[in-house]
């Protein structure tokens, strides 16, 4: 999960694969290193039996979009971090196969209104849950993204700018690597939550009244 600062500072802007819907949200986006912001796990995640941190696992290279009306967390760290694809994977483009990303971990959260959407060529698969008055349940949560927005985010307790690593709040998955800048706070909470992500992990995670579809429009 931690990364050097001279990987970092190696890594080339990150670039997603072809397609219109991809290529428009290329346009948007931006990574998010010193702004407040929060994880939205879906689905699509690598389980990990002990919590570890996401960037464990190699990713595809095909990012995912998160929506949520509201995000209420305890216990929030995020750090930037290097995601890496296979070596030869066709959806590298000129990024190396490396992304540069914030990972943002939660301890405990609640997730209303929670959709998932991955573009599979023009086509969607989307998932919905949490909307029907009872709140997606996550629990040693992180997700790697480059690109969040939120209506409103209010912290409590927050931290700017200390060493990662030193990070507890969040518990194990809230710890980055030696000298790499974070933030962390005890309680978080976002509305109207956005993000473009290219990996999520979780130990627990509830999905009431989940559904999952095809369709030609994301979340």
């Amino acid at each position: 999960m931690a990364m050097s600062e001279e990987a970092a500072a190696a890594a080339e802007s990150p670039q997603t694969p072809t397609g219109s819907t991809r290529g428009r949200v290329r346009m948007k986006r931006s990574v998010l290193m010193a702004v407040p912001a929060i994880a939205v796990g879906g689905i699509l995640m690598t389980l990990t039996a002990q919590g570890v941190l996401a960037a464990q696992f190699s990713i595809s290279g095909m990012p995912f979009t998160i929506t949520a009306d509201k995000i209420d967390g305890e216990g929030f760290a995020q750090f930037g971090s290097l995601d890496h694809m296979i070596p030869g994977s066709p959806n590298q483009g000129k990024t190396g196969g490396q992304v540069l990303v914030a990972v943002s971990a939660i301890k405990t959260a609640e997730i209303t209104n929670l959709c998932q959407s991955v573009d599979l060529g023009g086509v969607n698969l989307l998932i919905h849950a949490g909307d029907q008055g009872t709140p997606v349940a996550a629990s040693d949560l992180t997700t790697d993204s480059d690109l969040l927005t939120a209506g409103d985010a209010q912290f409590k307790n927050i931290e700017i700018g200390g060493d990662a690593s030193t990070y507890t709040k969040a518990g194990d998955v809230g710890k980055g690597g030696r000298g790499v800048f974070g933030q962390q706070a005890d309680h978080v909470t976002l509305t109207n939550v956005n993000q473009h992500n290219y990996a999520s992990t979780a130990v627990g995670f509830r999905l009431p009244n989940l559904r999952l579809s095809f369709s030609s429009k994301g979340c």
